[in-house]
């Protein structure tokens, strides 16, 4: 039976718009399973006193044009620039978990990113979050009551201490059969290493 591969992503980084747009019809294409798995990565990283681009303009400045020339490359639609840093991040990670517990994951994700990044509406934030929950046909005012609860506040902790504990430093990740591919331009390193070990090929 073939192992699906883990995808770590947080919403609110930049890299991982790259990977979520285009992962659905890439793992299609490619016959493998992909399991959506939301983390805080911004926990992860002020935990390791690694914010990427805080008060680093020349790095910034790069990872928006590089971002722009791979948005190019895969005919993905951008309308730079977009608002960021994001001032909230938790509660659009916490309906990720939702929806990923109930099966809407992939189409949110997708939702929340496109209107981040060609309508300039922060994920995170109205109406992004409402707009992008009610596209994927589900009622905003149940998914925010209950991402708001303990128990969805506890799910995205509990993963967020997973990532960390099998290695994941940022989004976007994939975990093939305990193997970590980073970054978006990984995606297919990720789907050749997990075809390779189904073929009885490890590495």
């Amino acid at each position: 039976m073939t192992v699906p591969i883990d995808f770590w992503f947080s919403i609110g980084s930049p890299y991982t718009f790259l990977a979520v747009m285009r992962l659905p019809e890439v793992a299609e294409s490619a016959g493998v399973e992909v399991r959506w798995r939301p983390f805080d990565a911004r926990a992860v990283q002020l935990d390791a006193n690694d914010v990427p681009f805080a008060d680093k303009p020349l790095k910034a400045a790069y990872m928006w044009r590089d971002i722009e020339r791979r948005a190019a490359k895969f005919g993905l639609p951008l309308r730079l620039p977009i608002p960021y840093p994001l001032p909230e991040l938790e509660q659009a990670n916490r309906v990720a978990v939702l929806a990923a517990d109930e099966g809407w994951c992939p189409a949110y994700a997708i939702a929340t990113y496109r209107r981040w990044f060609v309508d300039r509406d922060p994920a995170g934030s109205e109406p992004n979050l409402s707009s992008s929950i009610r596209e994927v046909g589900q009622d905003p005012a149940r998914v925010l009551k209950q991402a708001d609860s303990g128990a969805v506040a506890d799910a995205l902790d509990a993963a967020t201490r997973e990532a960390k504990e099998i290695g994941i430093f940022g989004s976007p990740s994939f975990v093939a059969d305990g193997e970590l591919f980073w970054g978006h331009d990984r995606l297919e390193d990720a789907i050749e290493w997990q075809h390779n070990l189904d073929l009885g090929n490890p590495g």
